[in-house]
């Protein structure tokens, strides 16, 4: 692992790359930050040899602290309020993603950004819950390092600057957690991080 760059290698060689994102209460202003909430977990499982996906792990999430939706969240996400008071609770959600983790022989939880890591451990201790992964992967900080670049990348400008399209919705927790996966390959350093314009010259 690079000393100057530490998020540029993951923590351990893995079996699979468990990689998450997560959809949580919002509001244009006035939300405090200890009230946000999860309210969708997203996942997919990577092959680590083949970076081909092999799982999708998804559940919505009922908050609790704020337990109606801003009519923001709701347009955001397209997540609605019958959806999350149907939902599992945390606990119960946060097994579903556990189980998909203990499936597997050696996961590394990733994710696009260190929001999804610092939520999951802030619900985690909200309710009262041991936070469940050994180690994290920020995928953004790898790929801003990848590409020499000062300021980071959010997930739609970093697939434009490889000359791929953000396939799904955005902020739809799978579909987020896809788009994340298909930029293992620069993370990993497998292919060059540089726009696709200056790959052509050579």
């Amino acid at each position: 692992m690079s000393r100057r760059y530490p998020d540029l290698d993951p923590p351990f060689l893995p079996s699979h790359y468990l990689v998450v994102d997560l959809e949580a209460t919002c509001d244009a202003r006035d939300f405090a930050r200890e009230d946000v909430e999860i309210i969708e977990i997203g996942a997919v499982v990577v092959d680590a040899d083949t970076l081909a996906i092999s799982g999708v792990v998804h559940t919505d999430v009922r908050p609790v602290v704020r337990p109606r939706l801003t009519p923001f969240c709701i347009e955001l996400t397209r997540i609605t309020q019958d959806r999350v008071d149907a939902a599992p609770g945390y606990p119960a959600a946060l097994g579903v993603l556990t189980a998909a983790a203990a499936a597997l022989p050696k996961p590394l939880f990733c994710s696009w950004g260190g929001f999804d890591h610092s939520q999951l451990r802030r619900d985690c201790d909200r309710h009262d819950l041991p936070y469940p992964f050994e180690a994290h992967w920020n995928l953004k900080s790898a790929f801003t390092q990848r590409a020499r670049s000062r300021v980071r990348f959010g997930l739609r400008r970093a697939l434009t600057h490889v000359d791929l399209h953000f396939e799904g919705v955005q902020h739809q927790a799978v579909d987020d957690a896809r788009n994340a996966a298909r930029l293992l390959p620069y993370c990993l350093g497998r292919l060059p991080v540089e726009p696709a314009g200056r790959r052509r010259r050579r």
